[in-house]
């Protein structure tokens, strides 16, 4: 297996090495195992639907072009994941445009293992979107997936619903919420 080289990427190199691992699913853990690499084709599908489809708030909008010092928005993911296919998206496309946030990206699973400082309950779930200022003070600290959903998920999970099931609940809540919950969460932290 290839290692990976970065240690935090910006958005389009994300991008780069999704697509990499879509090409060459046998360079990279775990894509070569046929289901991981199928669901991995799914999220590219889905990452790239919100980037034409996901238009931020008005709300959101403003806020985020009020922001006039610098701020570090740290993703932290991997392409394999379900929630992230949603989220990661959506986050980029808030806050693309404002020169003073800079959007990186870290793989949960390389070095230096950021994910180990913002666990959920005790679990390394992801995505997980850590805004810091700019002398590196957490402000805000997002994620796996909008609390509306987590409760559905953590219910699901309680009444010991199938793998299955559970993603095909989470896709269909994703797809009617269209990003609303995420943008709701963000303005309530950030104000």
């Amino acid at each position: 297996m290839l290692a990976r080289t970065h240690k935090f990427m910006t958005f389009q190199e994300y991008l780069d090495h999704f697509e990499q691992i879509l090409e060459s699913p046998q360079d990279f853990d775990p894509y070569g195992d046929k289901e991981y690499f199928n669901y991995t084709k799914l999220n590219w599908s889905r990452t790239n639907r919100w980037l034409k489809r996901f238009e931020p708030n008005d709300q959101i909008k403003s806020l985020i072009a009020s922001i006039t010092e610098p701020q570090h928005w740290i993703v932290i993911t991997e392409p394999w994941c379900g929630d992230a296919a949603h989220s990661v998206a959506q986050l980029y496309q808030i806050v693309k445009n404002n020169p003073n946030i800079d959007f990186e990206i870290q793989l949960r699973d390389d070095e230096p293992h950021l994910i180990e400082d913002y666990l959920t309950n005790g679990g390394k779930s992801i995505p997980k979107l850590i805004i810091r200022n700019d002398v590196g003070h957490d402000k805000v600290i997002w994620g796996p997936r909008p609390q509306k959903l987590q409760a559905i998920f953590d219910q699901m999970k309680h009444a010991d619903k199938s793998f299955e099931e559970v993603k095909e609940a989470l896709q269909h809540w994703y797809n009617e919420d269209k990003g609303e919950e995420l943008q709701r969460e963000l303005l309530h932290e950030m104000l």
